[in-house]
């Protein structure tokens, strides 16, 4: 198994912004040590050099009296020693720092001569010696340790241990930062997965993750949709079979003892009503595929449907221009077909107008009746499976209560609206839009 497998998001990206920070800091440094501080480092081993080749010079040429007072004066300004016997107990140099060795080049470039050098503790302090020529013999000039000062590599190990740091932060915080939505979001899905209702998601945070979060709820929301028009799926159709189904039990016996033409009448109208509500709820419950468009003539479509509708050819009025439009028409055709059968159940024989109405951006098919209406409140209910109005759209006068359920369904599957208004003059006015392309206006 691969170690990325393994590892938790905020890990990996802990991992990734260390390995990218140490190597630009370790680029970083390369840069500086070679263009600033070896230049730097150099010039001052070589003015330090300088410093104590004049020392020793100036030392072998001063009268014996005057020379502690110039030692007294060069400890205290410069930090350097003078004398003119060797370390009592050295030690191997060991140079660990390039400025010590940049030290004894340059010594040895001005003396024109190797360079002896030798280390010695002092009162719990590291001393370095130089044995370099003073007159007519040798003068050793030493300096404590501490009076190198900087320390580039310490300065370097600091920096890659901070920064390791402080990436480690950054990354375990920007990590929970993009986990935490994430996590939600599992558990949302978990949730969701059981069959439970979860809760949703804030729609908040950066743009990828808020869409995130709102496509979710978008889909929780068809889910909850979906299991609730399923239940009252089987609901409805549990319900609206007993009915006929009690009828044909009741036919049959009486069938056994005396047949009739007018029993078996009824038997079959019952298997027809089941047949229809079979086969309406398996059309709200398949969906509704996506069907190819092709050129519509909408107002010979209409009068084809009213000519095709029972009982509709002396009371439904055509009013539409010539319009050709691109459409899916067997999905239009069954809209507008439910429509009118309603409009034609509850208008009585009162008169129903189908009309076409088109602007620039949407093109609107009409079907107008002069019934009951339907109250304001209850417009959104009828498009319930089942729902039915009790006043004038009862279950003896309606059909199964799935034909506007289907009716939307199909119009929301093809990106189009159906709206409920009330007609001026009395009646209901039921309106399907259809959005035009901008590309493809109206005949």
């Amino acid at each position: 198994m691969r170690l990325s497998s393994r590892l938790s998001l905020t890990q990996q990206n802990a991992l990734l912004l260390v390995v990218f920070f140490i190597a630009f800091e370790l680029l970083v440094a390369s840069a500086i040590s070679y263009f600033l501080m070896l230049p730097m480092a150099r010039r001052s081993a070589g003015d330090l050099a300088g410093l104590m080749t004049l020392s020793a010079q100036t030392w072998s040429e001063l009268p014996p009296r005057t020379r502690s007072a110039f030692e007294i004066e060069l400890a205290r300004s410069h930090a350097l020693a003078l004398r003119d016997e060797p370390p009592r107990d050295p030690e191997a140099p060991g140079w660990r720092e390039p400025y010590l060795q940049f030290l004894v080049a340059a010594l040895g470039e001005r003396t024109g001569e190797p360079v002896a050098t030798s280390r010695e503790w002092i009162e719990d302090k590291e001393w370095f010696w130089a044995s370099l020529p003073a007159g007519g013999g040798r003068l050793s000039v030493g300096f404590p340790h501490s009076r190198i000062g900087p320390r580039p590599i310490y300065a370097l190990l600091a920096s890659l241990a901070g920064g390791a740091l402080l990436t480690l932060f950054a990354a375990w915080w920007l990590a929970r930062r993009a986990v935490l939505p994430l996590q939600r979001l599992q558990r949302a899905a978990t949730s969701l997965g059981r069959g439970q209702t979860p809760e949703r998601l804030p729609e908040t945070g950066p743009r990828e993750i808020a869409a995130l979060s709102r496509r979710f709820n978008e889909m929780a929301k068809q889910v909850e949709d979906l299991l609730a028009a399923r239940t009252v799926l089987l609901a409805g159709v549990s319900h609206d079979l007993r009915t006929p189904l009690a009828r044909l039990r009741l036919a049959v016996e009486m069938l056994v003892k005396k047949p009739s033409p007018e029993l078996a009448d009824q038997v079959e109208g019952d298997i027809e009503a089941m047949d229809r509500l079979i086969a309406d709820v398996l059309t709200l419950a398949r969906g509704f595929g996506h069907e190819a468009s092709q050129p519509v003539a909408l107002r010979d479509l209409l009068v084809e449907l009213v000519r095709a509708t029972p009982g509709a050819g002396e009371r439904v009025l055509v009013e539409a221009g010539e319009f050709t439009l691109a459409l899916p028409v067997g999905a239009l055709r069954r809209i507008l077909a439910n429509l009118l059968e309603n409009a034609l159940r509850y208008a009585g024989d009162l008169p129903v107008t189908l009309c076409v109405e088109t602007t620039d951006r949407v093109c609107r098919i009409g079907v107008l009746d002069r019934g009951p209406g339907i109250p304001q409140a209850e417009r959104e209910a009828v498009f319930r499976p089942f729902y039915r109005l009790e006043a004038s759209r009862s279950v003896t006068t309606g059909g199964s209560g799935l034909g506007l359920a289907i009716v939307r369904q199909l119009a929301a599957a093809h990106g189009w609206t159906i709206r409920l208004e009330d007609r001026a003059g009395g009646g209901l006015a039921a309106w399907l839009e259809i959005p035009l392309p901008a590309a493809q206006p109206a005949d």
